[in-house]
């Protein structure tokens, strides 16, 4: 078997570790009052692998640098289907609340004490993906020196979108904080869309929700914004804090022991 990313294994050798008792999942609803449904996309993945607790964050808002240029985000449900204005003419409404989400995240996240920095493009309109400068190269560089990327992104609305979901990192076994949101938010499989730009990095995607109904109107009504932000906020943070707070345990020791060959029993 090849080496990397066999989730399902690993679950099978940490139960087997834990004594054999039986998984106990904890219950998922389908749907969130605020962020709506979740992706009904199966998870086949299970994040067991420790982050230090003091691992650097790196939160970035998907389709910073697209703009105009391809692949520049849904302009969700008001602006397509009810033709409301966008909430700024120069880019999407997608790109519009990635970045007020993601800089929530990382002002409560940096109050939480978390080491969690943001970064956003110089340009708006990058065309070549991997220029030096886009959110795919800064994330993909901030991975390889250590530490955990993370674009925020809003699905599309519809039945184009699936739900809110955690579009694991590919470039590494997936981490206790991969699954740590992925209990907030929802999981999407290992290889959705065989590979996306960001995962195949070594970045992961956090889908919010699809942007439409309840939550397109609270993020964009005066009245509830800043309550929705703040409750988005504060589930993505507590996951990355209960992520990284996890001690090691019989997860590491089987991840450890992964892909050895077995013992023959000699001493």
């Amino acid at each position: 078997m090849p080496p990397l990313f066999r989730p399902l294994l690993a679950l099978a050798l940490v139960v087997g570790a834990a004594g054999g008792a039986a998984a106990q999942a904890p219950y998922l609803p389908s749907s969130d009052p605020l962020t709506g449904p979740r992706t009904r996309l199966a998870k086949d993945w299970v994040g067991l692998r420790s982050l230090p607790v003091d691992t650097p964050i790196l939160l970035m808002a998907g389709h910073a640098d697209s703009q105009g240029v391809g692949g520049a985000g849904t302009p969700g449900a008001a602006v397509a289907l009810a033709r409301w204005a966008p909430m700024d003419p120069s880019m999407t409404d997608e790109l519009f609340w990635n970045l007020q989400t993601a800089q929530a995240v990382v002002a409560l996240g940096q109050r939480r004490g978390l080491n969690i920095r943001f970064y956003d493009p110089p340009l708006r309109s990058i065309p070549r993906g991997d220029d030096p400068r886009t959110t795919w190269s800064v994330g993909r560089d901030f991975v390889a020196a250590g530490g955990y990327a993370m674009e925020i992104h809003f699905d599309a609305y519809g039945p184009d979108g699936y739900g809110s979901g955690l579009i694991p990192p590919l470039r590494a076994q997936p981490s206790r904080l991969d699954e740590s949101l992925a209990l907030a938010f929802g999981a999407y499989p290992f290889y959705f869309r065989n590979g996306l730009g960001a995962p195949k990095r070594g970045i992961a995607i956090l889908e919010i929700g699809k942007l439409e109904g309840t939550l397109e109107a609270s993020l964009r009504s005066p009245a509830h914004r800043e309550a929705a932000l703040a409750a988005i906020a504060e589930r993505v943070v507590s996951a990355l804090e209960q992520g990284l707070s996890q001690p090691p345990g019989a997860a590491d020791r089987a991840l450890r022991d992964w892909g050895r060959p077995a013992s023959s029993g000699a001493e």
